[in-house]
């Protein structure tokens, strides 16, 4: 009997320790990886960013040369809409959006995002004469399954569409995922945010959009909620509660 007590008592013993290893190699694994894994988001951020304004294929394999080449990002205040002190690379919205003194609930919530950052950072892309040539926006807003974060490329009139860039999203595969679908934001470039009496009047249509129109988009086929979200999210964030008061701000003062 003492003999079987010992051994369950070396193999408890064991056990734990072997435990005790396995959790400090992943600690250690873990904190180690952590720069990598942060490196690796900026670059995957900055690719984005790039693509949404028309360089990701100058970039070629450049990416961050590129990117600090032509990109200035800000960081703005939501409700003012004025540029405001920050650190923009470590700023993380989805962080700031769950803590309240960061965040506000928004009180037209259509994008379905619960709670949004109080800032934001922008990205202002110059050309090779040093003038703007396009603003790049964050989005976020929820889908069928969860939200998605894009991000979408303004023209310097900040009304014309260059391009919209989902990044991360969890829609299914060959419906709502079709965001990602090369030939469906190749029907972006060219469409309004606004019309002349600036009210946001850019949409996903259903059963697709005629030729002329300028606030449309074809919708994704079979993914109706999905194309709710991308139009809700768009409406949301180009109204008041979103980048409204910078882009007024920003004509306003010249792009500067």
């Amino acid at each position: 009997m003492s003999s079987n007590k010992e051994s369950f008592g070396k193999t408890v013993v064991f056990v734990l320790a072997v435990c005790v290893v396995c959790a400090l190699l992943v600690s250690f694994s873990a904190v180690q990886l952590k720069p990598l894994q942060k490196a690796n988001k900026l670059l995957d951020q900055q690719t984005k960013i790039l693509e949404a304004s028309g360089l990701l294929e100058e970039a070629g394999e450049d990416i961050v040369l590129t990117y600090n080449k032509y990109v200035e990002p800000r960081m703005i205040d939501l409700s003012s809409g004025e540029f405001i002190e920050g650190d923009v690379i470590n700023f993380d919205e989805r962080r700031n959006s769950r803590d309240k003194t960061l965040s506000v609930k928004p009180v037209n919530d259509i994008a379905g995002i619960n709670r949004q950052s109080k800032t934001a950072v922008v990205y202002i892309v110059k050309n090779q004469a040093g003038s703007i040539d396009t603003i790049v926006l964050p989005i976020v807003g929820a889908g069928l399954w969860d939200l998605m974060y894009g991000y979408i490329g303004l023209e310097a009139d900040l009304n014309t569409v260059k391009s919209v860039i989902y990044s991360d999203h969890k829609e299914t595969p060959g419906l709502g995922a079709e965001v990602l679908n090369p030939n469906w934001k190749a029907l972006w470039p060219g469409k309004k945010i606004y019309n002349d009496a600036g009210e946001v009047k850019v949409k996903l249509v259903k059963g697709g959009a005629k030729a002329d129109d300028m606030y449309g988009v074809d919708g994704l086929s079979g993914a109706t909620l999905t194309s709710n979200g991308v139009t809700n999210t768009l409406q949301f964030w180009f109204g008041k509660e979103g980048y409204a008061p910078f882009i007024t701000k920003f004509r306003a003062q010249g792009g500067q």
